[in-house]
């Protein structure tokens, strides 16, 4: 069986968007340089930030996928929303109920989607 390791966002601001990450996450990156910087997260996985203009062979658009993560309970989605919004980071989707669980959806500086969910049991 095949598991990734990493999630490499293409980005248009490394330094932007690593400022960004290591207040969401509450990690210093790993490696940061002018065209990438890596967070390794406690489950061993990477997220990669990298300038977009440097990709070989380069990308086209930005993306369609969102970065999820998993809490345990309602009351926990609507406190990291609360904190989230209090920090002015964007919101695409106010908590709400869908059929999978609860959930709210922020975005990046390049206005990648990071959803918050607490699975439905």
């Amino acid at each position: 069986m095949l598991e990734p390791s990493a999630v490499i966002i293409y980005v248009s601001n490394v330094a932007t968007s690593s400022s960004f990450y290591l207040d969401l996450l509450g990690i210093n990156p790993e490696e940061l340089s002018p065209a990438f910087s890596a967070f390794k997260l406690q489950n061993g996985v990477t997220i990669g930030l990298k300038d977009r203009q440097t990709v070989e062979p380069a990308a086209e658009g930005n993306g369609g996928f969102e970065l999820a993560i998993t809490v345990s309970t309602n009351e926990q989605v609507d406190a990291l929303f609360g904190q989230w919004k209090q920090r002015g980071i964007p919101v695409a989707q106010r908590p709400v109920t869908l059929a999978y669980g609860y959930t709210f959806v922020a975005l990046d500086p390049d206005n990648n989607r990071i959803r918050v969910v607490a699975l439905e049991k």
